[in-house]
């Protein structure tokens, strides 16, 4: 048997408030590239919950460009680092260059898909030009003062560049090799955030943060003029031009997206996020592309949130809203055919496993640390409970996907929530509480402290950081001690899960060691022969038939054990860079997974 990928529903681009999100698009307008976290995602424009993802980094990817043979990707991140990887294989890396010392915020490919610019903030030097086979220099980037935040070739010869900075200048170069050739200075009176030539290469663009369009000759760079005056109020942080030359988008702090006709010198079309005439800091649009190779005049904006916007000709609200995590997802649960999901930033998402496409949920959500979520099985809606580090214990409905309110406000920092009944238990550091109807209907001391929870039927197992399962019983709303601790484990345990009967549980622990044990009589040992995994066990499922069991761990790992052949293990290596944070089974049989690289990904067993 083995998990094989079935789908990656990608993270949100990684967004920085003040800065540019670069956009990219492949040469036939299928695919856009985007940094998110450590990694580089490129996802199917038309079936958004497809996606690849390219984790060879090492520290935060900044930008992503698709080469103009749309054969290769090259990708910055924060180190200085650009790496040129195969995009239409199996992602092979075909170069990995030190370009400076500091961020990369740009790069771009000429019209041969042979040399790279790529430019940001670095310490000697603020950019550099190398072939993207070998990484041999092929020109210098000079005559700025300080960092630099976009670069664009000319995909014509004779080869031309233009570099936008932070010293409000532009700066013009002859190729190749790259050559200084003007400074464009006066144009602009504040940073720099995008530049962009033209496909036929006739002409190029400059935007900024004084919401300035300025266009120039694309053979000479001399300035020809500003369009646009006043149509921006905030700074402009995207520009992307049309395939036939004739027109290009602007993406602004001013929430607005706009499509300019060069030659009249005005905008012809202005979508607007978010409400009118309301002010709203997440409908900020930070990034901008236009892919070319389309027929459908398709524009795709991303706001601050991450959202991806498909704005379409003619309608004034966006087409689809793809939404996803920019911050690590911290916890997962399931009920139907709903996964939530959610971040260390508060952010919860519902997705729906037949799209695989998220929606917010809407409401009063958390405003910090989404720490745990557990599916009520008693009422007719369906219910999903959360706790988060803000401490409170709230209530969603899965069928409106939006915060039906906040149940309580804790007392204490949540170590986990678990469901039976109608009755909600939430483990602090030193008790349990127990809730009924939004009510808190009782508060259990105990002598150990609780790292995680998970209830069935009458039955309640807590673990504890003194290496013991201890199971009670309820009778009413009161917790009874049984007595009975589960000794097996030999460093803290650290997840816990019930299987769908309530026949079986699973004990993760922080070695990585899994165990299973049955519910009924003595609480006998199943297992203790999962032991694969080499760090901290963090989430645990089983499926419905209760035969098998995924864990998720710390070591990136997603694994699938059987009860009946408790030496096999199917593994899922490297799922979730950074680790993976909560794990479920759909009904088809396949594992869903959540995890530090805020992605979430549906693997398939395979018999």
């Amino acid at each position: 048997m083995s998990l094989l990928s079935d789908a990656i529903w990608a993270a949100s681009p990684t967004t920085t408030r003040g800065q540019p999100t670069p956009l990219s698009s492949d040469p036939k307008g299928e695919k856009v590239a985007y940094a998110s976290k450590k990694s580089i995602f490129l996802r199917s424009i038309d079936n958004p919950a497809i996606s690849k993802q390219y984790t060879q980094h090492t520290t935060q990817t900044t930008v992503a460009r698709f080469a103009p043979s749309g054969f290769y990707v090259a990708s910055g991140d924060v180190s200085g680092t650009v790496r040129v990887w195969d995009c239409v294989g199996e992602g092979a890396t075909k170069g990995e260059y030190h370009i400076i010392a500091g961020r990369i915020n740009d790069l771009a490919w000429d019209g041969d898909s042979q040399r790279i610019i790529a430019v940001g903030d670095g310490k000697e030097r603020f950019g550099h030009c190398i072939t993207a086979d070998s990484g041999n220099s092929v020109g210098e980037i000079s005559g700025h003062s300080s960092r630099i935040n976009c670069v664009s070739i000319r995909q014509q010869r004779p080869l031309r560049a233009a570099t936008g900075s932070d010293d409000t200048s532009l700066v013009f170069y002859h190729g190749a090799p790259f050559k200084f050739n003007t400074s464009l200075r006066g144009q602009h009176n504040r940073f720099v955030f995008g530049t962009a030539f033209a496909p036929d290469g006739s002409v190029f663009a400059s935007v900024g943060a004084d919401k300035k369009i300025w266009l120039y000759d694309g053979r000479t760079g001399e300035a020809k003029g500003q369009i646009g005056e006043g149509v921006h109020t905030g700074s402009i942080f995207g520009i992307s031009w049309a395939k036939d030359s004739k027109k290009f988008v602007t993406a602004s702090a001013d929430q607005t997206v706009r499509i300019w006709d060069p030659e009249a010198g005005k905008a012809i079309q202005t979508w607007r996020m978010g409400e009118e005439g309301t002010p709203s800091i997440p409908d900020q649009q930070m990034g901008v592309v236009w892919p070319t190779g389309r027929s459908d005049g398709l524009v795709i904006s991303v706001d601050l949130e991450g959202n991806l916007n498909y704005l379409v000709d003619g309608n004034p609200k966006p087409a689809r809203v793809v939404r996803g995590h920019q911050k690590n997802a911290t916890a997962a649960g399931i009920s139907g055919s709903t996964f939530f999901t959610g971040s260390y930033e508060g952010r919860v998402l519902a997705w729906d496993i037949s799209t695989g496409l998220a929606d917010k949920v809407e409401g009063d959500s958390h405003s910090n640390l989404v720490a745990g979520f557990t599916t009520s099985t008693s009422k007719s809606e369906a219910e999903v409970f959360s706790v988060g580090w803000d401490d409170t214990l709230r209530s969603i409905s899965v069928p409106d996907k939006i915060f039906t309110g906040t149940l309580s406000a804790l007392t204490f920092q949540p170590k986990g929530i678990a469901t039976t009944s109608d009755l909600v238990l939430v483990a602090s550091s030193d008790s349990i509480t127990v809730y009924s109807d939004g009510n808190k209907a009782g508060v259990f001391p105990v002598k150990y402290t609780p790292t995680c929870i998970a209830a069935s039927g009458s039955n309640v197992a807590v673990g504890g950081d003194d290496k013991l399962v201890h199971i009670y019983t309820f009778s009413g709303t009161d917790l009874k001690e049984t007595g009975t601790e589960l000794r097996r484990a030999t460093s803290p345990i650290s997840a816990l899960s019930f299987s769908a009967s309530g026949d079986k549980l699973a004990v993760g622990a922080s070695n990585g060691k899994v165990y299973a044990f049955e519910t009924s009589g003595d609480w006998k040992l199943i297992t203790d022969r999962w032991s694969a995994h080499t760090a901290r066990i963090t989430c645990l499922a089983w499926d419905k038939s209760g035969e098998f069991a995924a864990s998720g761990s710390l070591d990136t790992n997603v694994m699938v054990w059987s009860v009946k052949e408790p030496g096999k293990r199917i593994k899922a290596l490297n799922a979730h860079k950074d680790g993976v944070t909560g794990v479920a089974w759909e009904k088809g049989g396949k594992v869903l997974s959540a995890g530090g690289d805020a992605a979430v990904k549906v693997w398939k067993v395979e018999g």
